[in-house]
Parts: structure tokens; C-alpha cells; sequence
């Protein structure tokens, strides 16, 4: 995980949120927000957490399915191929 180097205290974001923001969004680099010394959250854009987001249902995807094999529970190559050439081909 990289190393967070935007570290503001709550007072600073609250003089300047319209400025932070737009920094956040530009940079494309997550904001520290801390409380009395210590991390209290993390401000990223819309964007980042998207793809953030997407990532992790890829990775919870691939190893769902890592489990349903090591169980047993896979398909056939060649079956989802078919399955998905049938679906691609709009039947």
C-alpha cells in the first residue's frame, strides 16, 4: 500500500474544504483528515473509490471462485464458452 503524504487536521479541511476537495479530485491522491492528532478519515474522489470499489468485487469474485474449484463446484471450460457464445448471440 503506498504511503499517505496528505495529512491535514479537521480545522485545516474545515477552512478549506472547497480547496482540499478540488485537490483531491485533481491529484487523484487520497486526503488524511486526523482529530486531535490520529487518523480519523479518509477523503478520496468519487473516481478512485470507484474503481476502488470495483477492484474489490473482482478480487471477492476470483477468489469465490478459487473456493467453488478447491469444493469442487466448477464448470467445464468449454461449457461457460458455449454458454457465453450462446449469450453473446442473443439466445
Amino acid at each position: 500500500m503506498p504511503k499517505v503524504s496528505n495529512i491535514i487536521p479537521v480545522s485545516d479541511f474545515r477552512q478549506d474544504a472547497a480547496g482540499i476537495l478540488d485537490r483531491v479530485m485533481r491529484d487523484k491522491e487520497p486526503v488524511v483528515i486526523t482529530r486531535r492528532g490520529r487518523a480519523a478519515a479518509i477523503l478520496i474522489s468519487v473516481d478512485e473509490h470507484e474503481r476502488s470499489e470495483h477492484e474489490r468485487q473482482l478480487l471477492y469474485i476470483l477468489a469465490r471462485g478459487e473456493a467453488e474449484i478447491r469444493a469442487g463446484k466448477g464448470h467445464e471450460l468449454d461449457d461457460v464458452l458455449a454458454k457465453a457464445d450462446k449469450l453473446l448471440a442473443g439466445g
